[in-house]
């Protein structure tokens, strides 16, 4: 358990709750919020107590991507800053570490989503958001291109049309209109965004979690498949499903007609 530092983090009964505690600054990343959110990760990865992992914001945000404070002051001394090398040493590895979690992972956005910080809310399996939460690609009003996946997750989710109008405009879009268009599981009434989340949290906690991780590994890679391909990827995984625990578990409990208590092992 964490409650200190840039980013907090609790895990019970299976749910592994990790914040984003840079309110001030609207949870947006530096070298530090990097560093822990990585070790973090690396916990629940590590953990078998892990079974889901909800990532949110502390104070009014989700995330407004990139901290430029400490660029503006590299501009300032006359360094121009390596955005490659950044991409590279910090936000790859994190989307390919959200990607290949061991666990199911919900976003639950209290808040906006701006720049890198949409991108990461968009990498987790599920997305969830605060009906007064907007999401922003905010990268062209700083001369840049979607990054931490952007490029790749806003087309697949809501078309080429409209993820060109998100990219080049940077217009926030709400978050009724991002679930209407796609881009997000759902949205939800600021009232009830904090059950909500518990709930799907508790729910995708007690489901067998490989079933839900080899979901998400065949979903995406469907789009580089040919059909011949993905149904040889679908025999695999069921074959290898179908001889787990939690699969017995599954059939019992619909044959006896009672909730199926899966362990996720």
């Amino acid at each position: 358990m964490s409650e200190s530092g840039t980013v907090q983090y609790q895990l019970a009964d299976g749910i592994a709750r990790v914040t984003l505690n840079r309110p001030d600054k609207l949870n947006s990343f530096n070298e530090t919020m990097h560093r822990e959110l990585r070790q973090v990760l690396d916990d629940v990865q590590n953990n078998p107590a892990a079974r889901v992992l909800v990532l949110s914001g502390a104070g009014r945000g989700f995330c407004a991507g990139q901290d430029l404070g400490d660029r503006a002051m590299q501009i300032g001394a006359g360094q121009a800053p390596d955005l490659g090398e950044t991409v590279e040493r910090f936000y790859r590895p994190l989307i390919l570490a959200l990607q290949n979690l061991r666990v199911p992972t919900l976003a639950a956005v209290n808040g906006i989503a701006a720049g890198a910080g949409a991108s990461i809310a968009l990498a987790c399996d599920l997305t969830i958001a605060a009906e007064s939460a907007s999401f922003l690609q905010a990268f062209s009003k700083i001369g840049l291109i979607p990054d931490t996946g952007g490029t790749w997750v806003l087309p697949r989710r809501v078309g080429l049309a409209r993820a060109m109008g998100l990219a080049l405009l940077a217009e926030r879009l709400p978050a009724r209109q991002a679930a209407d268009w796609g881009l997000i599981w759902q949205c939800v009434a600021d009232a009830d965004f904090a059950a909500e989340t518990d709930r799907l949290a508790r729910q995708l906690a007690q489901a067998p979690t490989r079933a839900l991780v080899r979901t998400r590994q065949a979903m995406q890679a469907s789009g580089l498949h040919t059909l011949e391909q993905q149904l040889d990827m679908e025999a695999g995984f069921m074959r290898e499903l179908g001889w787990r625990a939690d699969y017995a578990e599954g059939v019992a409990a619909f044959m006896e007609k009672r909730p199926a208590r899966f362990t996720g092992n």
